[in-house]
């Protein structure tokens, strides 16, 4: 294929789509796909099984899989240089399923560990370090050189600023920073954008100080989800009650 350059080795089982684009010195294992109108630049190693969804584009040096990995990248995402994805073995010697959604930037740098989902939408900035089975919802914001330590789940529309060392659960629309991380308040700028209904961003404003403002009232926010009709406030509310927020 003229789309695919010389140098690069593509082991007998590889799937790729005939409009891929492919630069110098890639190696793409046996078990990967590669679907339509999905561009990797140069020094890109792809390995295990994998699938990477249509309109995908992976700038050079970054690494995804191992040998027994199992990863799905989703459509659209950009995954910038000298990210590392599902390329270490986990710490109990069972690789778990890396889901990577649709529409995710990953900055430069980035390493993401095994049994790690993260949803749509997400920004995930320069040398940010996933663990192991963390799980993030959609529009989330990591700020660069930040960890999020293993086991922890963090909400739907969640700031996360430079630097930090996340430790628990962030429920959504939450905005926190600090070694180690602490919520700070509401991520009011990206509910405005997300929310056309002020009158939605103001009932989250009033449970968060409820459930949130005086330590976490977990049996609260379980009430809350049980008998409020608002779907976002129910997002919120059972996520806190099933949290490992003290």
């Amino acid at each position: 294929m003229s789309n695919i350059h010389k140098t690069t080795i593509i082991e007998e089982g590889a799937i790729i789509a005939p409009d891929v684009i492919i630069g110098p010195f890639c190696h793409i294992g046996k078990g990967v796909e590669i679907k339509s109108g999905s561009v990797l630049e140069s020094n890109i190693i792809l390995r295990g099984k994998l699938t990477v969804d249509e309109g995908v584009k992976i700038f050079s040096f970054a690494t995804i899989g191992c040998d027994d990995s199992e990863i799905t990248v989703g459509t659209k995402t950009h995954i910038r240089e000298f990210t590392q994805i599902g390329t270490q073995d986990s710490e109990d010697e069972k690789n778990k399923k890396i889901t990577i959604g649709a529409n995710n930037f990953i900055m430069g740098y980035v390493q993401i560990l095994s049994g790690v989902n993260l949803g749509e939408f997400c920004i995930v900035t320069n040398a940010v370090r996933l663990y192991e089975n963390v799980k993030c919802e959609e529009r989330v914001i990591v700020g660069g050189f930040s960890t999020i330590e293993a086991n922890n789940k963090i909400g739907t529309g969640v700031m996360i600023g430079g630097a930090s060392v996340v430790t628990t659960d962030i429920p959504p629309f939450m905005l926190v920073e600090g070694n180690k991380a602490t919520i700070k308040g509401l991520n009011v700028i990206g509910l405005r954008r997300r929310l056309e209904n002020k009158e939605d961003i103001e009932e989250i404003k009033a449970i968060y100080k409820k459930v949130l403002g005086d330590g976490t009232d977990k049996i609260l926010a379980q009430e809350i989800a049980e008998t409020n009709e608002n779907d976002y406030i129910v997002r919120l509310a059972s996520f806190i009650a099933s949290s490992n927020l003290q």
